[in-house]
């Protein structure tokens, strides 16, 4: 049986080992609050230039800063009040570098209020007001002028699936395209660019309504029939009516 006593550390050790901890924490806290590792960059990448510019200017109080400092909160206070930030990495460069990395919001949408336009994100989130509305070729959503919009929130929830059957279709479109969509408590429906209705009923199983939708429609050629609807708001039983035709 190994003597146990000679195992253990000596006292010698144990000093040593606690003189070299105590310097270790001596010299986090001295770093953390000198500027041996103050912050004289920000570095951001991802989105617009726009976009970049805006998370520098809302972090410019991190300059001079230890990077040791540098608090997850407090950069998702600041970042997420940018309406154009979806979401953030960060990561501290030492010596002197804080690098941030932006998943920008993805305009979906055109909501029009009166003679009031703003750009609406995937997410439902006001981006901004656009004063041009018609250079934009995105789909246009129209809501009441009592309906409040703030540039930094969300859509009112009757007009959120709206902004949601849009996003679903990113990198797999309609034939003929989304004009206009309309949402509201009983109705969720995408008018395309032929002029053809796409009922979409609840905001439940948006993709798959969608990907069941563009069958039928690349199919038969219905979107180019300039009218009629296509329902598919029970997916496992559509319902298409055209100027021509009527199946199900």
């Amino acid at each position: 049986m190994p003597d146990l006593a000679r195992l253990a550390p000596s006292g010698r050790s144990l000093l040593a080992g606690l003189a070299l901890l105590a310097l270790a924490v001596g010299g986090y806290f001295v770093a953390r609050e000198t500027s041996l590792f103050a912050v004289r960059d920000v570095e951001v990448a991802g989105g617009t230039p726009q976009v970049r510019a805006a998370v520098r200017a809302a972090l410019r109080d991190e300059v001079g800063q230890s990077l040791l400092r540098v608090d997850q909160a407090e950069l998702t206070r600041r970042i997420s009040a940018i309406p154009t930030v979806r979401g953030f990495t960060y990561d501290r460069a030492f010596p002197h570098t804080l690098r941030i990395v932006v998943r920008p919001e993805r305009p979906v949408l055109v909501v029009r209020r009166g003679a009031d336009a703003f750009l609406v994100a995937a997410t439902g989130r006001v981006l901004r007001p656009l004063k041009n509305p018609h250079l934009s070729s995105l789909p246009r959503l129209y809501v009441t002028k009592d309906v409040a919009l703030a540039v930094g929130d969300e859509l009112p929830a009757a007009a959120l699936p709206g902004a949601a059957a849009v996003a679903a279709l990113h990198g797999a479109s309609l034939p003929g395209g989304v004009r206009f969509v309309r949402a509201g408590k009983r109705e969720l429906a995408l008018v395309l660019g032929g002029g053809l209705e796409l009922r979409l009923g609840d905001p439940g199983d948006l993709r798959l309504k969608l990907a069941i939708a563009r069958k039928i429609l690349t199919s038969t050629g219905a979107a180019r029939t300039g009218g009629g609807y296509l329902d598919v708001s029970v997916p496992e039983r559509p319902v298409l009516s055209t100027n021509s035709q009527v199946g199900g």
